[in-house]
């Protein structure tokens, strides 16, 4: 894992957590917003390191990377942690989603298989469906910086971590929770009012019409205008 950092470490601390087969550009918008008020940390997830190969073994081995710069570099202090998809499963253990079934996690693994070995022969036919569902156009380049070294026993370390448990516990902070209703966004609705069960104080907000990340991908300067607006409920 490294760690991108934006502003001075003087102010407060946002960590920025990409999803599976993101790169770290795509909280560009994001460090543009937030780096004159905040700190923010912004980790290149393992198996998403751009110039060299590196292995992605747990969500938890990834929070304790995370974790420990943040003892040592902010005196294990952080204001807010952002996590998008698979990012967000790392915020949460530094809570989680809901289980999935065992058939649907082979065929995600299959599928992004797929796409990363179709994206390292940069297949137009996968580009382009990259480009309308996954990444804006120009984030493309920096994706296939990340296909080129990931591996696949990343990708099913990735899925059994992220889908491995559902014991949501309680947390002592304020949680905002956007999703979608497109696609498998209904998995995430329900981990939404699972972790407000748990949770309290937990504020849901949907997009409907909106599929999976859409929202952070497509849409970063309104993601940024409602966790700004979030953050200054206080």
């Amino acid at each position: 894992m490294k760690f991108h950092t934006f502003g001075s470490n003087t102010e407060r601390a946002i960590v920025l957590i990409h999803g599976m087969l993101d790169p770290w550009q795509m909280w560009q918008t994001a460090i543009d917003a937030f780096s004159g008020d905040y700190y923010v940390i912004v980790p290149e997830l393992d198996a998403h390191t751009e110039d060299e190969v590196s292995r992605f073994v747990a969500v938890e081995d990834e929070a304790a990377q995370i974790r420990q710069f943040l003892l040592e570099n902010c005196g294990g202090s952080v204001y807010a942690i952002c996590g998008l998809s698979m990012g967000g499963r790392i915020a949460a253990s530094l809570a989680p989603l809901l289980p999935m079934p065992k058939l649907m996690i082979g065929i995600m693994k299959k599928s992004y298989g797929t796409i990363i070995r179709k994206s390292k022969q940069r297949d137009p036919k996968t580009l382009e469906n990259a480009k309308r569902d996954f990444l804006p156009e120009a984030l493309i380049p920096d994706f296939l910086k990340v296909a080129d070294h990931m591996e696949e026993g990343s990708i099913s370390n990735m899925l059994d971590s992220i889908f491995s448990g559902y014991d949501f516990r309680q947390l002592p902070c304020r949680i905002l929770f956007l999703h979608g209703t497109k696609g498998n966004e209904s998995v995430s609705k329900k981990a939404a009012v699972k972790m407000k069960a748990v949770n309290p104080q937990t504020e849901i907000r949907c997009f409907k019409g909106y599929a999976h990340a859409q929202l952070a991908s497509f849409e970063a300067e309104k993601w940024v205008d409602e966790v700004k607006g979030f953050l200054e409920q206080e």
